[in-house]
């Protein structure tokens, strides 16, 4: 009878374990709740740079590729005109044909103002889709935009871009769907200022970037229309010279989406009313109204939507103005998608042109982004004309 009773207890206990971790499980699953938007390839960093210093650039020091962290920043460029191409193999440990390209150049009008423009390419490669009429596609996503960024004093620079978004990446095929298209703009200001350290004259920068302020994506087949990620990219960064040939920064980055949370459906919550609330809260929302409404509306309050906030760290050092090398950390919450990673990078700068290279280290051996590489190739495009100039006489 005692051995009987100590069975007994035992798979009690083993019973009760197990209802814990699976109530562990579904309050994970309840918790994760991260922020959805349409056309994510926006959100990602197509340069070599940006990407190994932990995905940071709204503040870093001016180059060919701000446009997509900080246009402000170009009238700060000591070249008067350049132009880059980056590539990126996307999800490599998933699949071996998702690929981002990004093409990018600028010129700068005078000493105070530049005019930039750039075109980035996402392509998700062959996908095959099996049913009554089997077909393989090939989805894309792409963007163009154009901008104009001026010097208001010797220190401070605001930039406005405008960009032309078009997606082929739908939810359906049939004969009634359609490609989404949407406008956006950009609005960007950056602050460099200098002061002196000891002997040294060291620099400090902030920069901020609000990206993507414009209409919903449509997709034909569809009656409701999806967010565009709005984003709000915050930074800052910090230069010291040890020396004539070596100096070394450190820069941060937070960004935030500006994108209403989708509402999840309450436990006694009938599917209709679910519907009709999420229409109401969600699809109906403008997008100027969505912008404002991503600031209150996380389902467990202010914690939650300090979580929304994705930060970056990162740091180069630089040598002769030739040599690159760099690091960074990005993180994000667990609940809001949980990618976590450290990245490497290096560069090497001739008098004409530039090549970066940049490494993913997930924290995580399941996370897709491990391992993933991103290669620049930039040209200054002044110093190739005094270059040529200079081999004709």
């Amino acid at each position: 009878m005692q051995y009987r009773k100590n069975i007994l207890r035992t798979l009690a206990a083993v019973l009760l374990i197990l209802s814990s971790y699976a109530v562990q499980a579904r309050d994970k699953q309840n918790m994760f709740n991260p922020v959805n938007s349409s056309v994510t390839s926006l959100s990602i960093a197509p340069d070599a740079r940006g990407g190994s210093m932990g995905d940071v650039g709204a503040a870093t020091e001016a180059d060919v590729n701000s446009q997509f962290w900080n246009p402000a920043k170009y009238p700060f460029n000591i070249a008067r005109a350049g132009a880059s191409v980056s590539y990126t193999p996307w999800l490599r440990k998933l699949v071996n044909d998702i690929n981002l390209a990004n093409l990018v150049g600028f010129y700068r009008i005078g000493d105070y103002s530049a005019v930039h423009s750039s075109l980035r390419f996402f392509s998700l490669g062959e996908v095959y889709l099996s049913g009554m009429d089997d077909m393989t596609i090939n989805p894309y996503e792409m963007a163009f935009d154009v901008g104009y960024s001026r010097m208001l004093s010797e220190r401070f620079s605001m930039a406005v871009n405008l960009r032309f978004i078009y997606s082929d990446i739908k939810y359906d095929y049939t004969a009634e769907s359609s490609a989404g298209k949407a406008f956006a703009a950009d609005i960007a200001l950056y602050r460099l200022g200098y002061f002196m350290a000891g002997s040294r004259e060291c620099s400090f920068g902030w920069g901020l970037n609000i990206s993507n302020i414009g209409s919903k994506i449509s997709f034909g087949g569809d009656d409701n229309s999806e967010f565009i990620p709005t984003n709000l990219r915050l930074g800052a960064n910090f230069t010291i010279p040890f020396n004539e040939y070596n100096k070394f920064s450190v820069a941060a980055d937070l960004n935030k989406l500006l994108v209403p949370t989708y509402p999840k459906q309450e436990e006694d919550e009938a599917d209709n009313d679910y519907e009709d609330r999420v229409q109401r809260e969600y699809y109906d929302i403008s997008p100027i109204a969505g912008i404002f409404k991503s600031f209150h509306d996380a389902p467990n309050g202010f914690k939650e939507e300090l979580e929304e906030i994705q930060w970056s760290l990162g740091c180069e050092y630089t040598y002769n103005d030739r040599f690159m090398m760099r690091a960074g950390y990005h993180h994000e919450a667990a609940n809001k998608g949980n990618r976590k990673y450290f990245t490497v990078g290096a560069g090497f700068h001739m008098s004409v042109f530039t090549v970066d290279a940049a490494y993913v280290f997930s924290t995580s051996q399941t996370n897709p982004l491990d391992q993933t590489m991103r290669f620049t190739l930039g040209f200054d495009l002044d110093g190739m004309k005094d270059l040529f100039g200079r081999r004709r006489r």
